[in-house]
């Protein structure tokens, strides 16, 4: 490998992260829960998580800013903003941090009985994406995981 080759593969990079998954309800109930707080508590985040929102404004230009703690007790402040809303088809999220910043779009669309859901992560270019990659795709399925099995409690 060559000096320009070598630095060429050591530039930050974007990353794109997809998760979807097929749930048994409809596209209403999986928006209002993906969008009140009230339920939002109950699941958002991987395994283990605990969330305390301090402020959410759900209307384009509106804040999300919350502290979501780990099992470990180790803490971790999110500070989103809500691009655009089509209700109840899609929220768009950007997450502003100093590690990384990244724009989310979640759709909820038909499907059979159920709703299919996508969430698309694009991370700016940094050196943090090779990190992230490691472990957003899993920690992105927990949350489907603790969605689910939220939905089956209503």
């Amino acid at each position: 490998m060559n000096e320009t080759t070598d630095r060429a593969s050591q530039e930050p990079k974007v990353l794109e992260v997809v998760n979807t998954r097929v749930f048994n309800a409809p596209c209403e109930l999986i928006f209002e829960v993906s969008s009140n707080p009230q339920h939002l508590i109950h699941w958002w985040g991987p395994s283990d998580f605990t969330n305390t929102f301090q402020e959410f404004a759900f209307h384009p230009g509106g804040k999300w800013r919350f502290v979501m703690q780990g099992p470990d007790g180790k803490k971790y402040p999110q500070d989103k903003e809500f691009v655009e809303i089509i209700e109840p088809c899609c929220i768009v999220l950007r997450h502003h941090q100093h590690e990384h910043n990244f724009d989310m779009v979640m759709t909820f669309a038909e499907q059979g009985e159920g709703t299919l859901v996508t969430w698309r992560m694009v991370f700016e270019a940094s050196p943090q994406n090779v990190h992230l990659e490691s472990f957003i795709p899993a920690a992105n399925e927990q949350n489907f995981d603790r969605l689910e099995a939220y939905l089956k409690t209503l």
